[in-house]
C-alpha cells in the first residue's frame, strides 16, 4: 500500500495504511487499542501515562468541544454544558431513562417521551450518537497521532445486552467520527479474547464485567483457539455509577440536602457525585475515607460502604446464577472467573464473586483495559492476521416464525451459538393454498404480538394440494455478523424463496434485559394463552376434517349418525368461541370418541371398494 508523506506539525498524517483499531466506548472511560508486534496495547495520551479517556464532553459558549480530562474538569464549574454517562442514553427514548434524569447535571428533553433522547446545550440539541461521536473522534485522533497514520476502520465493543437500537446507535456514532465500524463485539466476549489467546487447555470461563453503567456475565468455553459463548446475562442499568448514586444519597442525608435542592443546584449535584466517586475509589484500597464537602468533614468506613452496595452486588450474582443455569453448568465446572471493568476493583465485588464461584477471581490484566485489548485482537482477526482464532458468539434472543393463531414457533432458541443453522418443516392449513406468508420474529414470548418482527416474505406458487400435504421446509442461517438468512421451500415441488435480515441482535422497542424479564413475569399468562390458541387450532383443523368427513361418507352414515356428528361439530365450534382451553379440549375429546368408530367403518368401506374385483397379488402395497 502506498505511503504518503505529509507534515505532522499541522495535525496531518505521515502515512496512510490499512489499520483496524479496537475501541472500548465506555460509560465512564473509553480506550483505543491496536496490535504491536503481535500484542494488543492500549494507546496512552500525550502525558504518556493514562490510557483512559473520560467519556465526558463539554461545550463552551464559543461552540468549542472539549473531550476527556479537560471536559471532566468542567463537571463542577459548568455541569449544564458538560455531558457524561452518555452511553446510558444510547438508543433510548426519554421514557426509558426518565428515572435517571435527576442524576444528570444536564437537560434531557422530554417533549415526546417515545422519541429518542436529545440533550440541550445552549441553543443546540444533541443526540447521544453525536456526543459519542465526539468521544470516538478523540480516540481516533489519539491513535492517529501515535501511529502517524490515518485510521478509518474499527471494532467497537458494547455490553452484551445492548439492543438493536443501541448497537445501531454505536455504529452511527462511529460513522460520524469517520470510522467504518467493521464489527460490534460484546464486551465480555472481547475480554475473553484478551485473556484466552495464550490458553492451550480446555476451559470454561465466566467473564464478570461490571463497568460504570452496565453489568454483563458471560459463560464461555475455550478450546484450541475457539471461543464459544455458551450463555450471557446482565443488567444495562447497573454499574459503578449506581454505587456512586447510593453514596450521593448517603452524603446528602448527612448534609441535610434534599432531592429538590440537589436537582436544582447542578453544581452542587456534580460536586457531591464526584466526591462520592472519590470515596468509592479510595475505599477500594483503604479501610476508611475522609473528605470535605462544602466545608463539612465527611468520613466513611469500608464496612459501611459495603453494606450500602451489597444489594447491588447481589443483583449481579443473581445474573450469574441465571447465566450458569442457561449454560447448564454448576459453579464447580467453571475453571476461571475473569474480572472486567473498573468497578470490579471494589473489594466486596471480588469477595462476593469469589465466594459465589468458589474460587479466586482471575484479574491479571488491567480491568479497565481488557475490553479494549480484546477489541484490538478481534480487529486483528478481521484483518486476517490471526487465522487460528475463531470466535463463536450467541444469539441472546430466540428467533422464530409466526404460526396459525399468532403463535411464536422458535427455530433458533436464545443462547444458540453464532454462527449457526436450524430448521423445521411445516404444512398448509387450507386446501389448495398457493401462497404462504413467512413472518420472522425475535423474542421470548409465546405470542408474536409481544415479540419484535424482523421481516416477512411470501413463498409463492405452491402447487395446489389438500391441506396438510405440502412439506414446507424453513431454514434459519445466522452468520457471525448477526445477519439472518431465512429460506423456505416446498419439498415436493422445489418452489423456494429466501430473505436476508440484518441486524438480528436485540429488540428495538425495549431493553433486552427487560424483555427477558417480561418472559418470566408473564410466563403463566403466556402459557395459558398458548394453550388456548393451540386448542383452538386443533379444534379448527378437526372442524374442517369433520365437514369433509360428512360429505365424503354421506352414503355409509345413517341419519342419526349424521345428526349426532353435526351436533358435536356445532358444539365444538361454539366451544372455540370461549376463552377456556379445557372446554375446547373436552369438546374435541367428545367428538373424537363418537366419530372414531365411524372413521374406522369409513376406512374399511374405502379399502373394500379399492380391493373389489382384484386378486391379492394384483394389489399394490
Amino acid at each position: 500500500m502506498a505511503i504518503i508523506p505529509i507534515n505532522l506539525k499541522d495535525g496531518s498524517l505521515e502515512n496512510e495504511q490499512e489499520i483496524i483499531i479496537g475501541i472500548d466506548l465506555g460509560t465512564t472511560n473509553s480506550l483505543v487499542a491496536h496490535m504491536v508486534d503481535g500484542k494488543a496495547v492500549c494507546v496512552k495520551g500525550s502525558d504518556g501515562k493514562s490510557t483512559l479517556v473520560p467519556s465526558v464532553v463539554h461545550f463552551t459558549q464559543k461552540e468549542e468541544v472539549l473531550v476527556g480530562e479537560e471536559a471532566k474538569e468542567k463537571l463542577i464549574t459548568d455541569p449544564a454544558h458538560t455531558i457524561y454517562s452518555v452511553k446510558r442514553l444510547m438508543g433510548k427514548s426519554y421514557k426509558d431513562v426518565q428515572n435517571l434524569e435527576k442524576h444528570f447535571g444536564y437537560q434531557i428533553l422530554d417533549d415526546d417521551t417515545e422519541s429518542l433522547v436529545k440533550i440541550r446545550v445552549f441553543d443546540r440539541f444533541y443526540t447521544p450518537v453525536e456526543l459519542s461521536a465526539h468521544i470516538l473522534r478523540t480516540l481516533r485522533q489519539r491513535i492517529e497521532a501515535e501511529l502517524g497514520a490515518r485510521v478509518t476502520k474499527a471494532v467497537i465493543t458494547v455490553p452484551a445486552y445492548f439492543n438493536d437500537n443501541q448497537r445501531q446507535a454505536t455504529r452511527d456514532a462511529g460513522k460520524l467520527a469517520g470510522l467504518d465500524v467493521l464489527r460490534i463485539v460484546n464486551e465480555p466476549t472481547a475480554a475473553a479474547l484478551a485473556y484466552g489467546l495464550d490458553q492451550e487447555e480446555t476451559e470454561s470461563i465466566a467473564v464478570y464485567d461490571l463497568g460504570g453503567g452496565t453489568f454483563d456475565i458471560s459463560i464461555l468455553h475455550l478450546q484450541d483457539g475457539i471461543f464459544e459463548v455458551q450463555s450471557t446475562n446482565g443488567d444495562t442499568f447497573l454499574g459503578g455509577d449506581d454505587f456512586d448514586r447510593i453514596l450521593v444519597e448517603h452524603f446528602c442525608k448527612l448534609l441535610n440536602i434534599d432531592a429538590e435542592t440537589l436537582s436544582e443546584e447542578k453544581e452542587l449535584g456534580q460536586e457531591v457525585r464526584l466526591t462520592a466517586e472519590k470515596a468509592k475509589k479510595a475505599l477500594s484500597f483503604a479501610d476508611t475515607w475522609s473528605g470535605n464537602l462544602r466545608g463539612q468533614e465527611l468520613t466513611l468506613s469500608r464496612p459501611d460502604f459495603e453494606a450500602m452496595i451489597a444489594p447491588l452486588v447481589q443483583r449481579t450474582l443473581d445474573c450469574c446464577k441465571q447465566a450458569l443455569q442457561d449454560a447448564g453448568l454448576q459453579t464447580s465446572q467453571i475453571d476461571k472467573v475473569v474480572m472486567v471493568g473498573g468497578s470490579t476493583r471494589v473489594p466486596l465485588v471480588k469477595q462476593q464473586v469469589a465466594a459465589f464461584f468458589g474460587k479466586p477471581v482471575y484479574d491479571k490484566l488491567d480491568p479497565d483495559e481488557v475490553v479494549a485489548l480484546g477489541a484490538a485482537i478481534q480487529a486483528d482477526v478481521l484483518a486476517g492476521n490471526q487465522k487460528d482464532v475463531l470466535l463463536l458468539d450467541i444469539t441472546p434472543l430466540s428467533l422464530g416464525i409466526e404460526t396459525v393463531g399468532g403463535l411464536m414457533d422458535v427455530i433458533i432458541p436464545r443462547n444458540s451459538k453464532v454462527p449457526g443453522k436450524a430448521g423445521r418443516q411445516y404444512t398448509t392449513s387450507v386446501d389448495g393454498q398457493k401462497n404462504l406468508k413467512i413472518a420472522v420474529f425475535q423474542g421470548e414470548r409465546d405470542l408474536v404480538e409481544h415479540n419484535r418482527k424482523l421481516g416477512e416474505f411470501i413463498l409463492r406458487d405452491i402447487p395446489p394440494m389438500p391441506a396438510g400435504l405440502p412439506k414446507i421446509d424453513i431454514q434459519f442461517i445466522l452468520n457471525a455478523d448477526g445477519i439472518l438468512t431465512v429460506k423456505a421451500s416446498e419439498l415436493r415441488s422445489g418452489t423456494a424463496q429466501s430473505i436476508e435480515i440484518k441486524p438480528t441482535y436485540g429488540i428495538s422497542e425495549e431493553d433486552m434485559a427487560r424483555m427477558l424479564l417480561d418472559s418470566i413475569v408473564h410466563a403463566k399468562d403466556d402459557m395459558q394463552a398458548r394453550g388456548l390458541l393451540e386448542a383452538r387450532n386443533e379444534a379448527n383443523n378437526l372442524l374442517l376434517a369433520g365437514d369433509k368427513f360428512l360429505i365424503q361418507n354421506d352414503a355409509i352414515l345413517d341419519a342419526e349418525e349424521k345428526e349426532n356428528t353435526k351436533a358435536l361439530l356445532t358444539a365444538l365450534r361454539e366451544a372455540t368461541q370461549k376463552d377456556d382451553k379445557d372446554v375446547i379440549l373436552a369438546a374435541i375429546e367428545t367428538l373424537n370418541t363418537y366419530t372414531m368408530p365411524l372413521a374406522h367403518r369409513a376406512m374399511d368401506s374405502t379399502i373394500r371398494a379399492a380391493m373389489a374385483g382384484k386378486e391379492v397379488n394384483q394389489t399394490d402395497f
